[in-house]
């Protein structure tokens, strides 16, 4: 039975406030730049990370209208706010409509928003073509979810105009493919192919196990030659400590394959999961952030 809610309470569970954590992607940018700290810098990122919580929360809002019927038979979903009647679709879309307002008003209050405006563009019309039919077309369909991280990252150093390595781009981009992939597999293992997405009747076991292999190698080959580059753009730049930035290496590698490991494992658990709630790879995440802070900050 859903939960009685009124219509704030309700809209403020349509547009997924929790989902905003990925938001957090945006300072990545900044932080490995070494400018994290400085009051512009701030500023554009807090921006950014505020059209962003605007702009998904819109893209949720709208996906729940056109999924009412789909989440009305959906044994959780149905006690969505939209699906169970507490939110009503008019109400929903004129919501939906005011937040994309804000998230596309935000940036004119930056230097040069151009680099953000087509960032925050391209989100939206690669999500809108993934509600409206992409979610059902394999791989693409992979790439498209991906493409959310990727897009958060590099919206952090476009706010701020900020040079970055194309290691960095790479990395982003493939360990958002590797989160997503992983994902896939874990609810092939739970659900089964096309219980609760069309599409994973068109992924077999082995073809996601060699995709998140193949994301997996990507990921670490590059955050090592990242991680190891003394360009400008590198993390190990002359202007940062080398030792420590090296050595968060072992920490990245060893999240891997544990993410891995529990990801291919019989009841096999989405890497977003563990990321959140396992204690062994959160450790790991720790250990990383130290190491990173000491080698740029320090």
């Amino acid at each position: 039975m859903a939960i009685a809610r009124g219509p704030v309470r309700a809209l403020s569970s349509a547009m997924r406030p929790v989902q905003w954590l990925k938001n957090g992607l945006i300072g990545v940018a900044p932080v490995a730049a070494g400018v994290a700290t400085h009051a512009d810098v701030i500023r554009h990122t807090a921006a950014a990370f505020l059209c962003f919580c605007a702009l998904s929360s819109a893209i949720y809002l709208l996906n729940d209208v056109r999924d009412l019927e789909a989440d009305r038979q959906h044994p959780t979903k149905q006690y969505r706010a939209i699906a169970s009647g507490q939110l009503g679709v008019g109400f929903a879309l004129a919501s939906a409509l005011v937040l994309g307002v804000v998230a596309f008003t935000l940036p004119m209050l930056l230097w040069q928003p151009e680099g953000l405006y087509l960032i925050l563009t391209l989100y939206l019309v690669i999500h809108l073509a993934y509600n409206f039919g992409i979610k059902h077309v394999a791989i693409i369909e992979l790439g498209a979810v991906a493409s959310g991280f990727f897009l958060r990252a590099y919206a952090g150093a476009a706010a701020s105009h900020l040079y970055v390595s194309t290691w960095f781009l790479v990395v982003i981009a493939f360990g958002a493919l590797f989160l997503v992939v992983g994902k896939r597999s874990s609810e092939l293992q739970h659900v089964g192919a096309g219980a609760t997405r069309r599409v994973l009747a068109e992924y077999s076991p082995d073809f996601l196990h060699s995709a998140l292999t193949m994301s997996a190698t990507v990921v670490v080959t590059t955050y090592c030659l990242w991680a190891f580059d003394t360009s400008y753009g590198g993390l190990s730049s002359p202007r940062h400590h080398m030792v420590p930035i090296r050595l968060t290496v072992i920490p990245v590698v060893y999240a891997m394959l544990y993410i891995m490991r529990a990801a291919e494992a019989g009841e096999g658990q989405a890497p977003e999961d563990l990321l959140w709630r396992n204690r062994t790879v959160q450790a790991l995440g720790v250990i990383w952030a130290i190491l990173l802070f000491v080698g740029i900050y320090a």
